[in-house]
């Protein structure tokens, strides 16, 4: 049915296909049948699936990443779609109103988007009235908190910090996105300096969940030193990654704006991969970008993620998209032997970390058989004799 309506849609232009489809989901969808129909529909609800992870309980790992509902007005609707948690935002203290129309760009055949959206929402005023509506939520909500564009860089940390206080109570968890592309020198201050700076301020005044997110872009060894410092000084944890403006990646491309989307796959999984390597079991994973099916989103947890999200997928496979995920990932849950979700993230660390211990032992044992009694070093025992004792 989607697929129909979608040939629709995306004769509209996107982002006002955008708008329509939050229209519904703020309007319709709320609406008492029609929420128990959806939710019906689109909802998978399994005990296997339901996870604690710093003390928020997640009724799934799937959640809908920051940028679909900038402004918290779809919270009601997302939820009857089956969405284990939301991210909304990104939300800064001053309203704003975003970068030049058109901004937000389809390529159909590369199942990708490219957004140069720059942060349009209508600040945090007014989305921390309309969260105190209907906060504590039936699932996380996470807040995703950005920089305006017009405060200098030596006050970011203060921008930040005021968009943070306001939502404190309104939340449940906290994301600080320093790796959009979209706002000038945002990515600047993806830096260890910064970072350390951003976390110990969050800190005094919250123990809720804070992340940062991270960019797909940086170097391997800056990036991971940025995620460093960020644990160090108080971070929960890591979702890998933002949109891309390595163009190469899709054909076509704009020459500015975040990518998303199947061309962002690869890119996403290995950066999340070095990421995972590096941090699994030290903190908290979520891996994001190029998320579109069971399979991918079950890969990620193996790798070590905790929690997924997804975005562009929505827009090219429709509302459906989150249960087939929940669903299919039962099902590599039971074929793998797995009895819960929890035995599955990380699986691919435990199995390697196992395979070395195994290899160890192996080796071990093959030397000792192979020793040939000569080559032995015999056992020396030596009896402590009064002239011993002496000498000594």
């Amino acid at each position: 049915m989607y697929q129909n309506f979608k040939q629709l849609l995306f004769k509209l232009d996107a982002e006002k296909a955008h708008n329509l489809a939050e229209l519904f989901l703020r309007k319709i969808a709320p609406l008492p049948l029609v929420q128990d129909f959806l939710a019906w529909q689109f909802v998978h609800y399994d005990k296997r699936l339901t996870n604690t992870l710093d003390s928020l309980c997640f009724p799934n790992p799937v959640g809908i990443s920051a940028g679909f509902d900038k402004n918290a007005t779809m919270l009601k609707g997302l939820s009857t779609l089956g969405f284990g948690f939301i991210e909304v935002g990104t939300i800064t203290q001053a309203p704003q109103s975003g970068n030049p129309k058109p901004r937000l760009f389809r390529f159909p055949q590369a199942h990708s988007l490219q957004n140069m959206m720059g942060f349009n929402n209508v600040g945090v005023s007014k989305i921390a009235k309309r969260l105190q509506q209907c906060y504590p939520f039936s699932i996380p909500v996470g807040a995703n908190i950005g920089k305006n564009k017009i405060i200098a860089q030596s006050d970011s940390l203060q921008n930040y910090e005021n968009t943070l206080k306001e939502l404190l109570n309104l939340a449940d968890y906290f994301v600080f996105n320093v790796s959009s592309p979209n706002t000038p020198q945002l990515r600047d201050l993806q830096n260890k300096s910064f970072v350390a700076s951003l976390f110990k301020m969050a800190r005094q005044h919250t123990q809720k969940p804070v992340f940062l997110k991270i960019s797909p872009d940086m170097h391997t060894d800056d990036m991971l030193e940025v995620i460093e410092s960020a644990i160090k000084h108080g971070c929960s944890g890591i979702i890998a990654t933002n949109t891309s403006i390595d163009y190469s990646l899709l054909q076509g491309a704009k020459d500015q704006g975040g990518i998303s989307g199947e061309a962002l796959k690869q890119r996403s999984r290995e950066v999340f991969a070095s990421i995972a390597k590096e941090f699994f079991g030290k903190t908290l994973l979520i891996s994001a970008g190029g998320i579109d099916n069971a399979n991918e989103a079950y890969e990620r947890i193996k790798m070590g993620a905790s929690l997924v999200q997804i975005y562009t997928g929505l827009i090219y496979q429709g509302p459906s998209l989150p249960k087939r995920i929940n669903e299919g990932i039962i099902e590599n849950l039971e074929a793998d032997g797995f009895h819960h979700i929890s035995e599955a993230i990380g699986a691919n660390h435990t199995k390697k970390s196992k395979h070395n211990d195994e290899v160890k032992v192996a080796q071990a044992s093959e030397s000792q058989a192979t020793q040939s009694p000569k080559n032995k070093r015999p056992k020396i025992t030596t009896k402590r004799t009064k002239a011993n004792e002496a000498d000594t």
